[in-house]
């Protein structure tokens, strides 16, 4: 006699109602769902043998994570089964999607009065670069957004930020304040002895036009504030 094995049926409208991934987001909010679940939802269907969720878990273990498969390129994403060019450029619709809702969401207001969003837009921005980039948000007397630029860019470990430049973009921008931020392609996001310098060079330049520096981040796998850690 045959034991009798449990196992999930393989069509996930077949599963119990409070385990389906897109119920579940509707009941209880994206935030309770697992980086398989939602990744399943974007799929939208599995393959051979696989529900989207199971396809989604087994990417994820391919690519070693939700961040590594975001952030990957077109060749490297379309290579695994299951994907394709229209999977890449929808995720790359969505992805955009989410840098211009939390653009807009700081434009509407004070930037100091929404760190959190501010972290967050900055790091959808500068995050996933493979290169450092340093980048400055430029801010009016009431501290809302003005623009977003990246003014250099470098290489793996390093970019040349040059004072005259940015004071001449900050006069372009007619701003009245600045946060400066740029980019640790390793992921650690400790400042340098070299950030520290640039940060001190560039205070004291705009300080000669009245332009106040709120804040330097550096992006990597957390964002570190030095206004937080007491370094402007």
């Amino acid at each position: 006699m045959m034991n009798k094995v449990d196992t999930m049926p393989l069509v996930i409208s077949d599963w119990p109602m409070d385990e389906r991934p897109r119920e579940k987001l509707l009941d209880r909010g994206a935030d309770t769902l697992s980086d398989a679940e939602l990744l399943a939802i974007f799929l939208r269907t599995g393959a051979r043998g696989l529900t989207a969720v199971d396809l989604a878990r087994k990417l994820l273990d391919e690519f070693g994570g939700l961040r590594p498969l975001l952030d990957a390129s077109e060749a490297d994403f379309c290579r695994h089964h299951g994907l394709g060019r229209a999977k890449y450029a929808h995720l790359q619709a969505v992805l955009e999607m989410a840098r211009r809702h939390l653009r807009e969401n700081i434009e509407r207001g004070d930037a100091l009065c929404s760190p959190d969003e501010t972290r967050r837009y900055l790091s959808t921005e500068l995050q996933s670069c493979p290169h450092e980039v340093f980048a400055c948000l430029f801010l009016d007397n009431r501290n809302r957004v003005i623009a977003f630029e990246k003014l250099f860019h470098g290489t793996i470990d390093g970019a040349s930020v040059y004072p005259r430049v940015v004071v001449h973009r900050v006069i372009d921008n007619n701003a009245a304040a600045v946060i400066f931020a740029h980019n640790h392609p390793s992921g650690v996001a400790e400042p340098s002895m070299a950030d520290k310098q640039i940060t001190a060079r560039l205070k004291d330049a705009l300080a000669l036009i009245d332009v106040r520096v709120l804040d330097h981040m550096i992006i990597g796998d957390q964002v570190v504030s030095f206004a937080e850690r007491g370094l402007l």
